[in-house]
């Protein structure tokens, strides 16, 4: 397979991608907040809190504190982190 070729604006573009991939996870972590507030079904339910536990071990969160928010699976303790999380994410 050959080496493939980006221009300079997709490279810009890729590395825009990973300097921000904080932000970008921590995003879909606060819509999965949103999402698990209003989950009909357990099945959906559980499905966001395998999904939530992804982010947070994308975003390096200390695992005490990933295994703490998800044996509670109470959303109200997640949201009270993101929101902590976004605020000293921001530079």
């Amino acid at each position: 397979m050959a080496k493939r070729e980006y221009t300079d604006y997709q490279k810009n573009a890729i590395s825009n991608y990973y300097k921000n991939m904080d932000t970008i996870m921590l995003g879909k972590l606060a819509n999965m907040v949103s999402d698990l507030y209003l989950a009909e079904t357990q099945a959906k339910s559980d499905r966001l809190w395998q999904n939530a536990r992804k982010a947070m071990v994308n975003l390096k969160i200390p695992e005490a504190i990933i295994n703490n928010i998800i044996e509670k699976k109470d959303v109200k303790i997640l949201a009270q982190n993101v929101q902590e999380w976004q605020s000293k994410n921001i530079k």
